[in-house]
């Protein structure tokens, strides 16, 4: 299925607040509050929109801090890679893990209190995924822009 402007505009619209009533963003993007209902299904339903959650302070959960680690690998058979893959994704502090083309395997975003949380997740979790040939860590000083809004024009 194509987007039209609506469909955009819709979408759009829940990225910046996802629990708004249908009947302000019916308002919003000039629709009667039926036909946006059913847009909205529409796009749930064809995968547009996966999922709604609450985007949570990670300094006030007491997470102010994000480590990147790259990863590499000793081998890029489909076994090593699927063994990592299934082990990393257990590591309760890792919010992201990507598969990168590179100097790096693997590229992992981390969430952390401070130093000593860091090292405790790298001697328990980091150092005993399988198949790890290299790993190294960047630790954020701050976070300058940061969104989970997708462009959709």
């Amino acid at each position: 299925m194509a987007l039209d402007a609506i469909d955009r505009s819709i979408l759009k619209t829940l990225q910046r607040k996802g629990r708004m009533a249908n009947a302000d963003l019916s308002e919003q993007v000039n629709l009667s509050a039926s036909a946006c209902h059913r847009r909205v299904q529409r796009l749930e339903a064809e995968g547009y929109i996966r999922d709604y959650v609450a985007l949570l302070d990670a300094r006030k959960l007491g997470r102010p801090t994000t480590v990147f680690v790259e990863i590499t690998l000793q081998g890029q058979a489909d076994e090593v890679l699927d063994a990592f893959e299934k082990s990393v994704a257990r590591i309760p502090d890792v919010l992201e893990c990507h598969l990168m083309a590179g100097t790096a395997d693997y590229l992992l975003k981390v969430v952390v209190e401070d130093t000593d949380h860091f090292a405790r997740i790298h001697r328990q979790y980091l150092a005993r995924l399988p198949g790890v040939g290299q790993m190294q860590s960047s630790f954020a000083l701050r976070t300058v822009f940061k969104t989970t809004a997708l462009p959709v024009d």
